[in-house]
């Protein structure tokens, strides 16, 4: 525990004191979470423009299961190639982690295409809603080990990639909720 607060107190030294390039690694750690949230906003607006253009009308709702199915695509990619951080996320108690990786990255692309249809965007909201949340003990697993789930290695960004994780998750799951599941 002791460990944790020496880190802690670390990172809030290195962030404030003016004259360290601890913020701009601090900064580029957290690139790669927000690669996501640009994906999702990205493809929201783009999504939004062409179906102003095509339909004649705004549909916030299906722009917004369009920009998480693509943004679940994309994340999707991580389990392809940075498998072997991602298995070492995982939970201890969880057996064959690299098939779970692969498997998980499968079912993410099934999401993905259950939020664009119509018939089944409730059901699949709350099943990617359940997937939100089941995730989140894998990505505080990774902070508090400093893994990056990259490379594999603990080298990563910690318990401060948690201040920006947990509130992006929430967000990703209001967005399912709005998009797929609210009429």
């Amino acid at each position: 525990m002791a460990l944790r607060h020496r880190r802690l107190a670390a990172f809030v030294n290195a962030f404030l004191n003016p004259g360290s390039f601890s913020k701009l690694t601090y900064l580029m750690s957290f690139a790669n979470v927000m690669k996501p949230l640009i994906v999702l906003i990205g493809v929201f607006i783009l999504a939004l423009i062409v179906l102003r253009a095509s339909a004649k009308q705004v549909d916030f709702q299906f722009a917004g299961r369009i920009a998480m199915a693509a943004m679940l695509v994309f994340t999707t990619m991580g389990h392809f190639v940075f498998t072997k951080g991602m298995a070492a996320m995982i939970p201890e108690f969880v057996p064959f982690k690299t098939s779970v990786v692969y498997l998980s990255g499968i079912f993410e692309i099934l999401l993905a295409l259950g939020l664009l249809l119509p018939n089944y965007k409730t059901a699949v909201g709350w099943v990617v809603i359940v997937f939100f949340i089941l995730m989140l003990p894998a990505n505080i697993k990774a902070a508090t080990i400093n893994l990056n789930y990259q490379t594999g290695e603990l080298n990563g960004p910690g318990l401060s990639y948690l201040w920006f994780r947990i509130p992006l998750q929430i967000l990703f799951i209001a967005w399912v909720y709005l998009s797929a599941i609210k009429n």
